[in-house]
């Protein structure tokens, strides 16, 4: 083999080894209090209709949502990283708001009242369930 072949070669697996550690490390950093979306159940008003949604494409929410039998639920934790380098690389629970947000905009409230500003709500097997992102320190 030639030379410039074989470096040629050599590039081309560096590239696709370090795109493969683009995509897949961002998601194990774990730095910094996490975010959690946190479920409670709701009075009426408006709301995203849950049974359009992937649970697969909305992890954080229907996570939340199926925890909600301990009031309130909890998702699993979401670390934003450093320097919010994880989140372009990385789904995030903050990308579901904004998908909901896109749905259906009165279901969703930035007004600020909660810690993040970031509260939705989802009607999931005909119940309405109010959804936080929090950021807190892992629980006991």
């Amino acid at each position: 083999m030639r030379p410039v072949t074989r470096n040629a070669l050599l590039a081309i697996a560096g590239l696709v080894v370090v795109l493969l550690a683009l995509g897949a490390l961002p998601g194990l950093i774990r730095t910094g209090d996490p975010y959690y979306v946190e479920a409670t159940v709701a009075a009426g008003g408006p709301a995203v209709a849950g049974e359009n949604l992937s649970e697969r494409r909305f992890p954080y929410s229907f996570g939340a949502v199926e925890a909600a039998d301990d009031d309130p639920g909890r998702s699993e934790p979401y670390y934003t990283g450093v320097v919010g380098f994880k989140e372009a690389f990385t789904h995030t629970p903050f990308a579901e708001f904004e998908e909901f947000e896109a749905r259906n905009p009165p279901a969703v409230d930035r007004s600020g009242d909660a810690p993040t500003g970031d509260v939705a709500h989802l009607r999931v097997d005909g119940r309405r369930y109010r959804l936080e992102i929090v950021r807190r320190s892992e629980p006991a």
